[in-house]
């Protein structure tokens, strides 16, 4: 609980945590033998540990607390017991708290500091605090602005509270009816656990394949180590590591969120059972943050701020993607291209696998299929037009001694290592040598071999695919001497090396086997050898999730460096921090996906070499859907992009579960099969095959139909609403209160980009008093920084307000010249959902009346309610009314104003 004011004070910033002055400390459970389980094949438990106890707590000079713990008594379940730990508490910021549990003598692996940049951790030699007094006797908690940390001194436990509602969010102790213990801390296993209330809803712990949606499910199993493993496996950990959850309460009405991470790359099991969490890590340290939130939103914002925020993408980034591995020569790609305009089907971005390389190497073309002469002349041809051209490229550089990558990666010995030699794996261009991106010198060879190929190929982007990293083959291989390896006939993923098991080192064999692709199969099978050797003595035991995320961070660096332009990479493999640098992919099913994947932030239709053309001109069905929907998301591309700068500079995600924007309707809490786009957008697919129809989800308030204004869905305490979805339709309604930018669409997002804009008003159905805002973000997007002040951008805040029979609706814009210049025009504002009881009339643009001789015009057109709703009054009218025919300068302060007539 919390407690009065602090007797010291740390600072006048309200940043710095107080320590509150006690009694002696609680010593409940002190006496009690507490055990913590393991449930092996047999389900008998297994003693693993009896605990620490904290034997001193110090102050240190940045504001923290240092304490040393003690381990109560040794076994050997899983290796010793670390003999001593090292507890650094300190809360970072005013929502933030950290709590981090190392080995006191001796380093252990932790992601490192230059790759997520955070506050470093003391070492023990450094705590020697202002305060020399063992706090231990006198101190129980240690307070923050937001937060509260308590202890339990033997068995030593932790726990986090929330200061403004007295919640707890984080308990580690164990009350004997628990299905947990205390912590356990040796060098191949680490266990902790909290409790939870009943009925928390938790999301997150990714990437996981799971069957029953976003919220975490009781028992279900959830893995985290990068494996390259499709995701039609259910229950498997996949391409991406993210320790991470949020946790959504409801008490009596009120929504509170807060998140956990565990900064730790090594493999882990997390056992959810509803009413506890458990970690059982396989190596590494304890490095836990804690964010207040209390709102979803703010728990990202909080969580963004530490790890990095989302990078900032180009606009063409939001435009259509097109893919396919099995684009045999580049006829084939031009007819596409060609294909996609006649079917006049949005393409922005057209993409290669790897295809255009020569004998499946990275950075090179393929001489006959791909003569860089022609696709030099293609890539002119789409560039001039505003498209874009993205390549593939794996982490596997092929051993072959005339091949100049490979010839200077051995130069620069940058590879890692097995043994002292370069590790052996294969891959698409049969032995490989993985690049080790955490060694300087490999950054820098890798940034002069994008340099190189960019020479060669003017290419837009870059897509880092198998990069867990995956490897055809597992243990210590050796190129055969007797065979051609690969064969070049079958599918290319057989393994063809001479290779051997690894178990000899508990790297490769640890005690504790983490249930890694849902098989618990060796934790270097088909991947690197987890005892082969990163730079500095790095055990890829300890690296391995982060693999990706280090490639991504190069190849960021490596185009930033080309011509200053923003990058853009699309990485398969993700680790926390991942998202300031690269998007991600993973794949899903052709009507409904494109109904649904032109809504996704990231919208690429992609198929792997043996799977049939899926192009979405090949069938006229698909064509049409793809017209329909792609034309919605070409439309909405300033509201994308707009989402894109506010995830740039608040960690906001743009794509987001209904529960963001709602966080007190529970109702939400647990759908999986409908989304938002920023705060208002909600988008409601058919998921299941032969469907016609979908029962979508509606939040209490006013929804709007995007492919037809005049049909609303009013919700009073919210409600499921089975909506007609034929083929060729997919569902996306606009929430009452926003300002939807959208401009007239187009086939390439350059030219969609110069259309005129439309502003969409939505205010509650049969609004006679009401509010609505929106934003507008528009910059320069190939500058590398997103941001105002540059002269190269412009913000635009909107505002709409109907009050007492008249509508307003006004702009305040920020840093005009980039707009003005660009010479952007409103010239049309549609509202919905005004009071249908009296006609428009006393049209007014700034400040002065629209008279007949004008070209605006001013309309209106009654709405519809959708039937068998809770309306609360069946008779009451909603109107939709437009005024066309403005020119308005984006780039200008304007006030648009009417009145409604007498309002009824």
């Amino acid at each position: 609980m919390a407690h009065g004011p602090s007797s010291s004070s740390h600072g006048s910033d309200g940043l710095m945590p107080r320590i509150t002055v006690h009694g002696p400390a609680s010593h409940v459970g002190a006496e009690r033998s507490s055990l913590t389980f393991h449930v092996n094949s047999s389900s008998t438990p297994t003693k693993i540990g009896n605990g620490y106890r904290l034997i001193s707590l110090k102050e240190t000079p940045d504001g923290g607390i240092v304490g040393l713990l003690q381990v109560k008594e040794r076994n050997n379940i899983y290796g010793p017991d670390i003999p001593r730990l090292q507890l650094y508490v300190k809360h970072e910021t005013q929502d933030r708290l950290r709590v981090h549990i190392t080995d006191a003598d001796k380093q252990r692996w932790e992601v490192p500091y230059n790759l997520l940049p955070r506050e470093q951790a003391p070492a023990m030699k450094q705590t020697t605090g202002r305060s020399r007094k063992n706090l231990i006797t006198t101190v129980q908690e240690y307070s923050g602005a937001e937060l509260i940390f308590n202890y339990i001194p033997d068995p030593f436990s932790f726990s986090v509270k929330r200061k403004s509602n007295g919640q707890t969010l984080f308990n580690s102790s164990s009350d004997g009816s628990s299905s947990y213990g205390v912590m356990v801390f040796k060098d191949q296993y680490l266990e902790i656990s909290t409790q939870l209330p009943n009925d928390a809803s938790l999301y997150g712990l990714g990437e996981n394949t799971q069957p029953h949606g976003i919220k975490l499910f009781p028992g279900d199993p959830y893995t985290l180590y990068t494996t390259d493993i499709s995701a039609i496996n259910l229950n498997a950990d996949l391409y991406g590591s993210h320790p991470v959850y949020m946790d959504l309460r409801n008490v009596k009405g009120q929504a509170s969120a807060h998140a956990v991470l565990l900064l730790n790359s090594n493999g882990m099991d997390v056992f959810y059972r509803g009413t506890s969490l458990t970690y059982k890590i396989i190596g590494g340290v304890l490095d836990f943050y804690f964010f207040s939130g209390p709102s979803p939103l703010a728990v990202v914002d909080q969580y963004t701020s530490l790890i990095g925020r989302p990078a900032a993408m180009p606009y063409w980034a939001f435009g259509f993607h097109q893919c396919r591995w099995g684009y045999h020569n580049l006829s084939v790609v031009e007819d596409v291209v060609e294909n996609y305009k006649k079917a006049q089907i949005p393409l922005d971005v057209i993409w290669n696998d790897d295809d255009h390389m020569d004998g499946h190497k990275d950075f090179t073309l393929n001489p006959n299929n791909y003569p860089r002469p022609k696709l030099l002349a293609f890539l002119e041809k789409i560039h001039s037009i505003g498209m874009k051209y993205i390549v593939l490229i794996d982490p596997g550089i092929g051993v072959n001694s005339s091949y100049g990558v490979y010839q200077r990666g051995i130069a620069n010995d940058v590879f890692i290592k097995y043994q002292g030699e370069p590790y052996l794996a294969q891959v698409w261009p049969g032995a490989v040598n993985f690049p080790d991106f955490l060694n300087p010198k490999t950054v820098e060879w890798w940034g002069d071999e994008i340099r190189r190929f960019h020479e060669l190929v003017p290419v837009n982007g870059l897509w880092i695919d198998m990069n867990e990293a995956s490897n055809f083959c597992s243990g210590l291989c050796k190129i055969p001497k007797d065979k051609q390896c690969p064969s070049g006939t079958g599918p290319g993923w057989d393994c063809c090396l001479d290779c051997k098991n690894i178990t000899e080192t508990r790297w490769d064999d640890p005690p504790y086997k983490i249930n890694a692709s849902g098989l618990q199969v060796p934790i270097g099978y088909k991947t690197i050898a987890t005892s082969a050797v990163h730079y500095n003595g790095v055990l890829e035991y300890d690296a391995h999730s982060i693999y990706g995320f280090s490639q991504a961070i190069a190849t960021h660096k490596a185009l930033q460096g080309l011509e200053g332009k923003r990058p853009f990479i699309l990485s398969r493999s993700t680790y926390v921090g991942s998202g300031k640098y690269a998007a991600h992919w993973t794949e899903e099913l052709c009507n409904r996906w494109i109904e649904v994947g032109a809504f996704y932030p990231f919208s690429r239709d992609h198929a792997n070499y043996y799977s049939p053309r899926q192009e979405l001109y090949q069938w006229d069905s698909v064509a049409k859907s793809a017209r329909n929907a792609l034309g919605m998301r070409y439309k909405i591309l300033p509201y994308l992009y707009t989402l894109n700068y506010e995830a740039h500079t608040t960690g906001a995600p743009i794509a987001r579960p209904l529960f963001f924007s709602f966080p007190d309707y529970t109702e939400c809490y647990g759908l999986s099969t409908q989304f938002l786009l920023g705060s208002s957008l909600m988008i409601s697919p058919v998921l299941e095959q032969g469907k016609s129809q979908v029962k979508a989800l509606f939040p209490p308030g006013s929804w709007y139909n995007m492919f037809d204004m005049t049909q609303s869905i009013t919700s009073g305490g919210g409600q499921y609403v089975t909506l007609d979805a034929p083929l060729h339709v997919v569902n996306v309604h606009l929430y009452q209160n926003s300002i939807l930018p959208m401009q007239q669409g187009g086939l390439i997002s350059k030219e969609a980009r110069m259309t005129p804009f439309t502003l969409l008003v939505a205010f509650p159905a049969g609004a006679t008093d009401g509010k609505a805002a929106g934003k507008l973000f528009l910059d320069d997007d190939e500058l590398q920084e997103m941001k105002l002040g540059s002269g190269s951008a412009t913000y635009v805040d909107f505002y709409a307000t109907v009050s007492e029979g008249t509508v307003k609706l006004w702009s305040e814009v920020q840093e005009s010249k980039f707009a003005l210049d660009k010479g952007w025009k409103i010239v049309k504002v549609t509202v919905l959902g005004l009071d249908g009881s009296g006609a428009p009339s006393s049209l007014e643009v700034d400040g002065k009346p629209v008279t007949g001789a004008s070209n605006i015009e001013l309309s209106s057109l009654e709405q519809k309610y959708i039937t068998n709703l809770e309306v609360g009054d069946e008779k009451k009218k909603s109107m939709m009314v437009e005024v066309d025919g403005l020119e308005i300068p984006v780039g200008k302060n304007f006030a648009v104003s009417w009145k409604m007539g007498a309002s009824g």
